[in-house]
């Protein structure tokens, strides 16, 4: 009867407008909205499809990269490896730099109000990415392995900073600028080592001892650093 199809027409009604949000067109307007969708089914079902691996992913790429940097410092365990924490630890700072100078919002479809340009993950995604690769390449040479363990890389590291736009954390220029810094900022780095510092270093215990000293300073600052800004967002 009547009465039955305004009832069904008020519940596609309320279907629609659930679903909508799932497009990426509308965005929670409140804390309330989102803690009110994080228990339902769509939420649910978005969590076992693409989009929902995607954010499981791009939270979790930090991590990956920061293993796969740990890992080559563990391996390589000279000057080289001292410089890389240097280095990585500049790489943050400047990217802080540039942030508060060019002070570009982010895009609208996300709740972070801090500046986006360049994007810090992607920067430090790519100083990483190519540290990794110079150091293969330096410990294998021009060889298939290599050209294979290099392409693994970049292709893991491009697809990570992709992410950063998929979840509309950042736009494509902002990821495409912090890439080219970082990627620049690692080749500067690396390079000066091995044209202006490595002889020295080898032969100066006062040299290697600073630079082991500011390395290891470094990463406890960035140790403690990580630490209280999880702290800061798990309250």
């Amino acid at each position: 009867g009547f009465p039955l199809s305004v009832s069904r027409a008020r519940s596609m009604a309320v279907l629609v407008k659930k679903f909508a949000r799932r497009d990426g067109s509308e965005q929670s307007g409140s804390v309330e909205q989102e803690a009110s969708i994080k228990g339902s089914p769509e939420l649910r079902y978005e969590m076992v499809t693409g989009r929902g691996i995607e954010a499981i992913v791009n939270s979790l790429s930090k991590w990956v990269v920061s293993i796969l940097f740990a890992s080559i410092i563990l391996l390589r365990h000279d000057g080289t490896a001292l410089w890389g924490i240097i280095g990585s630890v500049s790489n943050a700072t400047l990217c802080v730099v540039l942030k508060r100078i060019l002070n570009q919002a982010r895009p609208a479809t996300t709740s972070r109000t801090d500046p986006g340009m360049p994007s810090s993950h992607a920067q430090s995604i790519s100083y990483i990415s190519l540290f990794a690769v110079l150091s293969v390449m330096e410990w294998l040479g021009t060889s298939k392995v290599s050209l294979f363990l290099s392409c693994l890389i970049i292709a893991t590291g491009s697809y990570f900073i992709w992410l950063r736009v998929s979840q509309k954390l950042h736009t494509s220029s902002q990821v495409v600028v912090g890439a080219i810094v970082g990627s620049g900022f690692c080749i500067f780095w690396y390079t000066t080592w091995n044209s202006l510092l490595l002889e020295a270093f080898e032969s100066s215990i006062l040299l290697q001892t600073s630079v082991f000293l500011v390395a290891a300073a470094l990463t406890l600052a960035f140790a403690i650093f990580v630490v209280l800004n999880w702290f800061r967002n798990d309250r």
